[in-house]
């Protein structure tokens, strides 16, 4: 692993910071206070490639790799938590869709995705009762010919209102000779497609911005070309996409605990009290010295995980350790941020509040802090 950037990834860095600290993080307050869906600002980040950094360019991506798109990722996410996870997503999709669709599905959505034409895109695996466990899922696509006929419902689908292409699992075994996961396909959605409910918005704690909506089909029928994979080898797409789409959520929990701590050291420098800063305080400075030191060290596995994926070697266990410390520290930081900031940082004049409501939810979605536990403990294990 080379710890210093190439040309590209310091370019690709480069251009998010100065985006998200010039379009992103002056509009960062209102979007979170509106709950508003911050399409004019994805559409700057797809004008810059930042929708589709690790999608081949013969697709419309920008083929700068997985190093390059965790670094994009953390910009992003200092200046919007809920711009990043939206990005986060349609990147993952974009993905997916390269690595496991055919050439019509390729030329059909990605370069969709990467040019912003589609506003997002959405990964609809999660139910109400299958969350943690997609073995549990309940949704079906019943074959009919030439054509599948998709009934039942998502939760918790990011962008799930807005999205021009959702990714869908099913189950299409049936459940006596296919359980658990074995019976699990997966489809490509179109937003506005006919037997396609969107539900209503999720009145959430964090990422307000970011929007979360329940799905529900009735009767939606698809093409058999609207299949990505193999029948019945949904679970296999769904495991790698979350193994990648760890890597981005490690990223954007280090760029809210980064923000969170920059905002930390200059109250720390400017408020006064018994005569003299702040940070002139042993107490203070052992906060800021813990949160600097666990964002660097959650940097070093989040770039370990994302070179590992970007050299094509093995990187589920690097990938969920990088989510599960990343996550767990950029949580730990956000809450000292809104100590040192005393009384001002429970309220919304300043923004280690809204950082501390964002990043809650990084040690939950993507697996949350246990299930990485679970997949970390198996591998030491073998």
């Amino acid at each position: 692993m080379h710890l210093e950037l190439n040309e590209t990834q310091r370019l690709v860095q480069q251009t998010a910071r100065d985006y998200a600290t010039r379009a992103i993080a002056p509009k960062a307050a209102q979007i979170d206070k509106e709950e508003r869906f911050p399409r004019e600002i994805l559409k700057g980040l797809a004008d810059l490639g930042l929708c589709a950094v690790n999608v081949p360019e013969e697709y419309g991506g920008a083929g700068a790799g997985v190093i390059s798109y965790a670094l994009a990722m953390q910009e992003v996410a200092r200046a919007c938590a809920s711009t990043a996870v939206t990005m986060a997503v349609t990147n993952m999709v974009g993905e997916v869709i390269a690595k496991f669709g055919t050439e019509a599905q390729r030329r059909a959505h990605n370069p969709k995705l990467a040019s912003g034409e589609y506003a997002a895109g959405s990964f609809a695996l999660s139910e109400a009762g299958a969350g943690s466990d997609p073995g549990g899922m309940l949704t079906t696509a019943t074959r009919d010919g030439s054509h599948y006929v998709i009934n039942g419902s998502k939760q918790w689908i990011t962008s799930g209102a807005h999205a021009g292409v959702m990714v869908v699992w099913a189950r299409t075994g049936d459940r006596a000779t296919h359980p658990g996961t074995r019976g699990i396909s997966c489809f490509l959605v179109e937003g506005g497609t006919p037997g396609l409910t969107i539900g209503r918005a999720e009145d959430k704690m964090g990422i307000r911005g970011s929007n979360t909506v329940s799905l529900e089909f009735d009767g939606l029928r698809v093409h058999e070309s609207a299949r990505l994979g193999e029948p019945e080898g949904g679970f296999k797409i769904a495991m790698m996409a979350l193994d990648g789409g760890r890597i981005g959520i490690s990223a954007q929990a280090l760029g809210i605990a980064r923000a969170a701590l920059e905002e930390s050291v200059t109250y720390a420098k400017d408020r006064k009290q018994f005569g003299k800063p702040i940070g002139d305080f042993q107490a203070i400075q052992w906060k800021l010295a813990d949160c600097k030191t666990e964002i660097d060290a959650a940097h070093l596995l989040c770039m370990r995980a994302a070179w590992l994926k970007e050299a094509g070697r093995n990187f589920s266990r690097e990938a969920s350790m990088a989510k599960l410390y990343a996550s767990e520290a950029a949580n730990r930081v956000c809450n000292h941020a809104v100590q040192i900031h005393g009384g001002y940082g429970y309220t919304r004049e300043f923004a280690a509040e809204r950082h501390l409501r964002d990043v809650r939810v990084t040690t939950i979605y993507e697996g949350t802090s246990e299930v990485q536990r679970v997949v970390i403990a198996r591998s030491v294990l073998a």
